[in-house]
């Protein structure tokens, strides 16, 4: 699985859930469909596809401010 963060603090890209705290981070099955999806959205100066490794994980839980344990994920499309 591959998140996609922003390149300046490592946030994710999330989704927003009534309901759900905090807001469950966006994946991608490939790193191939997540860079695709930031040409997409011409932001390849912005974001950047992560594998998510353990490692990667503690940086995006450090990024949102959460520990790793409580972040969910929302495969995309969902």
């Amino acid at each position: 699985m591959y998140a996609i963060v922003c390149k300046s603090d490592g946030f994710p890209i999330c989704r927003q859930l009534a309901g759900v705290t905090p807001d469950p981070v966006v994946t991608w099955s490939t790193e191939a469909a997540a860079k695709a999806f930031i040409s997409s959205k011409g932001a390849e100066s912005e974001f950047h596809a992560v594998q998510l490794t353990d490692e990667a994980m503690d940086r995006i839980a450090g990024a949102m401010g959460y520990p790793v344990e409580a972040i969910t994920f929302d495969p995309y499309p969902s």
